[in-house]
């Protein structure tokens, strides 16, 4: 679809569309939220609201009543929590659907109806492996701090310290997640949680095994008794040795994993340079039925390619 083809009230649309999910970005996402509200910090004063920000409120407040009565889902505080992020889940749906909005509008502009429904049906997806992506990195980070935490808390233990209390140091002294995580371990058996519980839940939700063995030696310790700092140490130990050997596996697999990614941006990247090219090259995939189902089978075709990639390049010990 050239841009003689295209109505003026077509474009009109498309540009409030564009325009709106601008606004919507900038004012409802990117606008700063204070974790304490202004009626705690200052009681004092005269709070002024506009409807706009009452109205904006009120929707991110409706979203997130919604995924709190779904439970887990696309997003879900859980899953946010995962990927270290602090916001809202309502606040990251409006983000998505922005996105969305977005993708549809550029696909429009860009070939027509079919190409902007399928960069809408895609913006959720990559939404979705952007949050996986940031799950698996947090999860990599606290594995990389989980020897150093065993060393601290077998220190604090020697040093004379409880257990919570040697917990609460090593929380000071980490840096995120680590920090965080034992931060939350803390709080939730000051309020009453069972320590063994709040450990076994960090295990699960990191899905760390190290801090899972980390979790059974100190409810072993609590039945049995014994030197829990010397567990701790042989506990670190083990952990190092695992860290050493999982870094030279990622070592020898590192050329594996840079021809995936070769492999996997190869197609696109040429298919968008011949596009740039030859505009009538990319005319053709987007205007006739079997350039959409060329495309339909090229994107079928590098998803089980990337999955068959992934599978080879990431062992297992």
């Amino acid at each position: 679809m050239s841009a003689e083809t295209v109505s003026p009230a077509v474009l009109v649309v498309g540009l409030f569309l564009v325009y709106l999910a601008l606004f919507l970005l900038g004012w409802v996402v990117l606008k700063s939220r204070s974790g304490v509200p202004l009626s705690r910090r200052r009681p004092d004063a005269v709070m002024h609201t506009s409807g706009l920000t009452r109205l904006t409120d009120q929707a991110v407040g409706a979203l997130n009543r919604g995924v709190n009565q779904r439970g887990n889902g696309f997003i879900s505080r859980d899953r946010l929590d995962d990927c270290g992020l602090k916001k809202d889940p309502g606040d990251y749906l409006l983000i998505a659907g922005v996105a969305t909005l977005l993708a549809g509008v550029f696909g429009f502009f860009l070939g027509g109806p079919v190409p902007a429904i399928l960069l809408s049906l895609a913006s959720p997806f990559g939404f979705h492996l952007v949050l996986n992506m940031l799950a698996a990195r947090r999860r990599r980070q606290f594995d990389e701090h989980v020897p150093d935490t065993l060393q601290m808390l077998a220190g604090g233990l020697r040093a004379g310290h409880s257990l919570l209390r040697a917990v609460d140091a090593a929380a000071q002294e980490s840096q995120p997640p680590m920090s965080e995580e034992l931060s939350r371990i803390v709080n939730e058996t000051r309020i009453g949680r069972d320590l063994g519980e709040s450990l076994a839940e960090v295990a699960r939700r990191t899905q760390s095994d190290d801090f899972s063995a980390i979790a059974q030696g100190i409810e072993i310790h609590r039945e049995v008794g014994g030197d829990l700092a010397e567990v701790l140490d042989h506990l670190g130990d083990t952990v190092r040795d695992r860290n050493q050997v999982r870094g030279q596996i990622r070592a020898l697999s590192a050329e594996g994993r840079m021809s995936a990614m070769v492999l996997m941006a190869l197609p696109v990247v040429m298919f968008l340079g011949l596009t740039l090219t030859n505009p009538m090259y990319a005319r053709t995939f987007f205007s006739t039925l079997p350039g959409y189902i060329m495309i339909a089978a090229a994107i079928v075709m590098l998803s089980i390619g990337g999955l068959w990639l992934k599978r080879l390049i990431k062992p297992k010990f």
